[in-house]
């Protein structure tokens, strides 16, 4: 994905794994917890990494959001958004998401109908899985077409405890790892 030149980011704690936030002039433009699918890795880590910016207004902003987010303080983020990275279906696909509020889910088909665009779920989908604010544009929403915990880059543990922290799903429900015969997946904010 293609972004601003003039980036900058701040590794942060969380209660979930570390997470890199990083803004452009126009404000939030990724939020990605370590080791997570589609993360810009070379744009983060190495010499090629954007430069640390501690002090930077939208930075600590959304940290101290974050912060407040995960603690159960904060229900929603008040930050200057810049979803600019993606292509345009994506950036369709990434505002729709802003508007599944906090302690509701919705089908990745039922996104594409609003979208008006009910035959290109897998496309949706895609688009969901290449979200580059996590969490803030709230892409853990979403779960397949009967309510499955389905598809997370930052992982199912992580997208069960957000949804657990926004009270969609009963906290004791974990996804299941098929891979694992089955067994529930550990719970990642207990």
């Amino acid at each position: 994905m293609p972004y601003p030149a003039s980036m900058v980011q701040l590794a942060v704690a969380t209660r979930l794994g570390p997470v890199r936030l990083a803004a452009s002039p126009v404000g939030l433009a990724g939020l990605w917890f370590e080791g997570q699918r589609h993360e810009p890795v070379q744009r983060l880590h190495g010499p090629a990494a954007w430069p640390e910016a501690s002090a930077h207004p939208v930075l600590w902003a959304a940290s101290r959001q974050l912060a407040e987010y995960l603690s159960g303080e904060r229900a929603a983020f008040d930050l200057p958004l810049d979803l600019s990275s993606g292509t345009v279906f994506q950036q369709e696909v990434w505002h729709a998401l802003l508007t599944v509020g906090r302690g509701t889910t919705t089908s990745y088909g039922a996104l594409g109908r609003q979208l008006g665009r009910s035959q290109a779920v897998r496309a949706v989908g895609a688009a969901v899985g290449r979200n580059p604010l996590s969490i803030v544009v709230p892409c853990h929403r979403i779960v397949g077409a009967n309510g499955s915990l389905t598809g997370y880059a930052a992982g199912l543990e992580r997208k069960a405890a957000l949804l657990a922290l926004e009270g969609a799903v009963p906290p004791l429900v974990a996804p299941v790892d098929s891979a694992r015969g089955g067994r529930p997946l550990a719970q990642a904010c207990a």
